[in-house]
């Protein structure tokens, strides 16, 4: 690893360190980090220092069951405002949020904005993607469990999805 390599590995261990978050160093200047949410209760985030850039990728949710081309948009129109991230796709149409950075631009408070903004979006756009998304499964999913008397507790953001009463 290079000596702003080196460096920026260091930054990124003080940061985590301080930040009292879960995460490892699988190698040298491999990063893996789980950011505590609430909508969207873990984000895990992986970090890695390359040559000349520091590398992110976060998970947001799976390939969308429906709506795909209304997901895509929202994603794309909500990339116009987000900073130092944008949402992708994976080959499998899996969403991400992914950025690269300067090696020379990793600082502790680089680091914290960056990590903020991973969570803030994730957090932020996961309800929105799975109304989007998923709305057919979450109103199965809702009929199915008011059938049996299941709690539906984690379903309440979504009960105007929920089927009328019989």
């Amino acid at each position: 690893m290079s000596a702003a390599g080196e460096r920026a590995a260091s930054v990124l261990r003080s940061v985590l360190a301080e930040q009292d978050l879960e995460w490892s160093e699988e190698e040298p200047g491999r990063f893996v980090v789980v950011l505590p949410g609430e909508r969207k209760q873990r984000t895990t985030c992986s970090l890695v220092v390359g040559e000349h850039a520091l590398g992110l990728q976060a998970f947001v949710a799976r390939h969308v069951d429906e709506n795909a081309e209304g997901v895509y948009r929202w994603l794309l129109e909500r990339n116009l405002r987000t900073y130092a991230v944008s949402f992708a796709l994976d080959p499998l149409g899996d969403i991400y949020l992914t950025g690269r950075m300067p090696l020379e631009s990793v600082s502790p408070d680089e680091v914290d904005r960056l990590l903020g903004a991973v969570l803030e979006y994730a957090d932020s756009s996961f309800n929105t993607i799975l109304e989007l998304g998923f709305a057919g499964a979450i109103r199965r999913e809702w009929d199915w469990r008011t059938s049996r008397g299941e709690p539906t507790t984690n379903l309440e953001p979504f009960r105007h999805l929920a089927p009328p009463p019989a």
